[in-house]
């Protein structure tokens, strides 16, 4: 799943969740919490299957089920002690939206939703397509861009559209968190 899908579920998930528990929107802190928490398992996995070789693929530690629980764990009783739990509600929240979109998301290409890639360490990291970071990225997106060429790409990149312009509606509807009111600013001078 790219960056963007991920960014559109988890923070989809969290506004409704903030409303429902608070009646609120997200705030900017949690706007930022939430949004590292859905790119927190690529940030960690990506570089290093990737650029370091530590794993075989750029699915595996921080994409395993039992790492999530765990840390999302320490995350939620971090921030309670720090008296900012609704940060480290975002960021799990976030964290633990990553995992079922990409599993989901595998059902895109091939038809089948894979789990196997979340029980690290008791189930070996795929390989790679790919070796280097540079080649993967390139080897991903040319794959995405030919998807994109067929009917049921067709079709998925209608429903991408409407997922990033409904995401979009519910950020303006919850005040645009994370992007500074106009008078937010003071004068530099």
């Amino acid at each position: 799943m790219w960056p963007w899908e991920h960014l559109a579920v988890g923070y989809l998930l969290y506004s409704a969740l903030t409303r429902y528990w608070s009646g609120d929107p997200p705030t900017t802190a949690a706007f930022v919490a939430v949004a590292f928490g859905t790119q927190f398992p690529d940030l960690v996995d990506k570089p290093l299957g990737w650029l370091l070789d530590l794993f075989q693929g750029g699915v595996s530690v921080a994409h395993s089920v039992f790492t999530a629980v765990a840390l999302s764990a320490v995350v939620v009783a971090l921030t309670r002690r720090v008296g900012r739990p609704k940060l480290g509600a975002a960021f799990v929240v976030g964290y633990l939206s990553h995992l079922p979109a990409d599993a989901v998301y595998g059902a895109v290409f091939d038809g089948q939703i894979k789990l196997r890639p979340f029980f690290w360490p008791l189930v070996e990291a795929a390989p790679s397509a790919s070796s280097g970071f540079l080649d993967n990225v390139a080897y991903y997106a040319l794959r995405f861009l030919f998807f994109l060429t067929t009917d049921r790409g067709l079709a998925f990149l209608s429903l991408e559209l409407l997922l990033l312009s409904f995401t979009a509606w519910i950020w303006f509807r919850d005040g645009c968190p994370g992007v500074p009111s106009r008078g937010a600013v003071t004068d530099l001078r």
